[in-house]
């Protein structure tokens, strides 16, 4: 039987967004998925509430989650109908992330598959990692690992002339994964 995902990333509520769009709530209950994952920077738990009621949710911490510390993990493994999937926000551990930002203050932000490659190695050995951080979706295979960033629903990556804002789904059927990006 095949199973769908809703993927999310870098909500951001209240911090940077006031609410999560309806077209997000909407997309999720017109696909009917099975679970939602969100891979960080919730900032409130409030939107794992939003999100509870259209699915199951599991949801990792990202670098802004300091009113979840301790509720929420790093890193989750999980398996779906054969196949295998790692979330890690991609931001790294603190001793990586603080030198990051610096640069970032400096120099601009580093590339987006430095943050995936940080992500990836949490997840080593799973057919999907799913992550965040970036602000930016991606949906493509390295080293035969799906890599998905669902990008964001409330604030696109500024970097990024007219990214729109952005969720994903993980369609999954016998063992085999396939990643959907949705402009919202």
């Amino acid at each position: 039987m095949p199973v769908t995902l809703g993927v999310i990333a870098d909500t951001h509520i209240p911090d940077r967004a006031r609410t999560l769009p309806l077209a997000v709530l909407d997309l999720f209950a017109q696909r009917q998925v099975n679970a939602i994952l969100h891979a960080g920077d919730l900032s409130t738990s409030r939107v794992l509430r939003q999100l509870s009621e259209i699915a199951p949710v599991h949801a990792i911490r990202g670098n802004t989650d300091l009113l979840l510390t301790g509720r929420l993990p790093w890193v989750i493994r999980l398996e779906y109908e054969g196949v295998s999937i790692g979330m890690a926000h991609g931001h790294g551990s603190w001793l990586r992330y603080v030198p990051d930002k610096l640069h970032y203050w400096l120099h601009g932000p580093k590339k987006f598959s430095y943050y995936e490659q940080t992500a990836r190695g949490q997840a080593m050995g799973l057919d999907v990692l799913v992550c965040g951080h970036t602000h930016v979706p991606a949906n493509y295979r390295a080293d035969g690992q799906l890599v998905f960033n669902p990008g964001s629903p409330t604030v696109p990556n500024r970097f990024v002339p007219g990214l729109p804002p952005s969720v994903g789904l993980l369609h999954m059927q016998d063992g085999n994964v396939s990643g959907e990006i949705v402009f919202i």
